[in-house]
């Protein structure tokens, strides 16, 4: 899940995730305190609005310190000794703590968060990855990373609000990513890893074909690109996408992917009505 960091794929990677993240504060900013706005439920049990921005900020600043860890290494493993106090909860427990601020100071951790991360990022020196609660990452492969998870929060906040998500091309990222963690994906659920590996076409927002893998390939996913990258965040049931998988492998990486480190997570219901076929996740 590496990449190779050039200061102009960065910085494309950072404006992306800049502009994601510009997106969900302008639809949070003014919304009042309370049930009505900060409050409101969201799609994942148990997570307000609130507590969706919270885990981003919380996230975003961990990312700094691991960014900064060539330098200050002292932060990076407190850090890492707290998460290792309470490994299953030590993430959830600071988001919550942080949801718990005034709208206003939560917005100011996490615009200061933003901006820290995107400097530690620029500062990593050529050739040297980042520490992480899992592998090691280059900084384009923690941008990405942190573009998936902001786009995936996002979708629970706009699904909570009715707001329009404004799907666009930067979505690839996020299907980039639910590519390349296929391998993950079945290992993180004991399951060996089928072969051979997909032939994946997607259509863009924008109307674009967006390819990977070989085409001569006798399993193939195909599809809307939104609907991939809200599968592979665990965002939609399988049941509620227009994607189509031909093959046995195919088909077993559908049920069970995952774009994210962690457990393997249960997924959405499916919405009321939907097919649900023989979907077996």
């Amino acid at each position: 899940m590496t990449a190779p960091t050039t200061p102009g794929l960065l910085d494309e990677l950072v404006a992306d995730l800049d502009a994601e993240g510009d997106r969900l504060r302008a639809v949070v900013a003014d919304l009042p305190e309370g049930d009505d706005g900060w409050g409101h439920d969201t799609p994942a049990e148990g997570w307000s609005v609130a507590a969706q921005v919270a885990h981003l900020a919380w996230t975003d600043e961990a990312a700094a310190l691991a960014a900064r860890a060539h330098v200050d290494k002292a932060s990076w493993d407190a850090l890492v000794l707290a998460a290792m106090a309470d490994p299953e909860g030590f993430v959830d427990t600071a988001a919550l703590e942080l949801a718990a601020l005034p709208a206003a100071d939560l917005l100011k951790r996490w615009d200061a968060g933003r901006a820290a991360l995107r400097d530690a990022l620029r500062a990593v020196p050529e050739g040297v990855k980042m520490p992480w609660f899992g592998p090691p990452m280059s900084p384009a492969s923690m941008v990405t990373a942190r573009f998936m998870e902001t786009w995936a929060h996002a979708r629970d906040v706009y699904d909570a609000l009715g707001a329009d998500p404004g799907d666009d091309d930067r979505v690839r990222h996020v299907c980039h990513l639910g590519i390349r963690t296929r391998g993950f994906a079945f290992a993180n659920r004991g399951l060996e890893v089928p072969e051979p590996a997909p032939y994946v076409e997607l259509t863009a927002p924008s109307g674009a074909t967006w390819t990977w893998g070989d085409e001569t390939s006798p399993e193939r996913v195909t599809g809307p690109a939104v609907d991939f990258a809200l599968l592979v965040t665990q965002r939609v049931h399988r049941a509620d996408t227009a994607l189509e998988a031909v093959g046995a492998g195919a088909e077993q990486w559908l049920d069970v992917a995952q774009a994210f480190a962690g457990p393997a997570g249960s997924g959405r219901e499916p919405r009321a009505g939907s097919d649900l076929g023989e979907v077996d996740a």
